[in-house]
């Protein structure tokens, strides 16, 4: 019966041991940060962080969180890259038009054919232009929808600095809290 409370309170002082390891490590690395950032993270802060990261759990979600924001920003490169290699192609495929309409053309229809081809190319330079700016609205409002779910899954695994914002300081903040788990752990791997 006496061998139970002691396994207790050894598990507890192993914790305990582990929390002022990981707050003595989160001190040091946040000396790195500017110092606009270091008076913000206050000791409690830090201390609530290194609890936060006893067990191990949030080193795999943020690891998740990283591996599934690469393949997105992957997936929308790959996507824009796709997209402009189309454009290329209509542009090319309109400038061999345009060469062999103007190798069959009399001279007397020279200066229409001319002007037609010009209204061609700038239409096609609106159309291309058009299509990039929504593929671009489109990748900046997924990306803002990664930081969201990014935010919401730290908050709910309790991590101290985050929640739903957008305000740019906070999530310089919360960015600067990430490099820290980040930090970290690739000391804890490999030590």
């Amino acid at each position: 019966m006496e061998r139970y409370p002691g396994a207790v309170s050894g598990d507890s002082t192993k914790q305990q041991e582990r929390h002022y390891y990981l707050l003595s490590e989160l001190q040091a690395l946040v000396k790195d940060l500017p110092s606009s950032f270091q008076q913000r993270l206050s000791y409690s802060t830090l201390g609530d962080l290194a609890l936060a990261l006893i067990d191990g759990t949030v080193y795999e979600i943020v690891q998740g969180l990283l591996d599934i924001q690469h393949l997105t920003e992957k997936n929308l490169y790959n996507q824009r890259q796709k997209l402009h290699c189309e454009h290329q192609a209509l542009k090319q495929e309109l400038t061999k038009k345009h060469k062999d309409a103007l190798q069959t053309c009399k001279s007397h229809n020279l200066a229409l054919l001319k002007t037609n081809q010009q209204a061609e190319v700038e239409a096609l330079e609106i159309r291309v232009r058009e299509e990039q700016r929504m593929m671009d609205k489109k990748i900046v409002a997924e990306m803002d929808q990664k930081v969201v779910d990014q935010q919401n899954t730290l908050e709910k695994a309790g991590v101290p600095g985050f929640y739903i914002t957008t305000n740019p300081q906070e999530l310089t903040m919360q960015m600067n809290l990430l490099e820290l788990i980040l930090k970290l752990q690739q000391k804890e791997s490999h030590s």
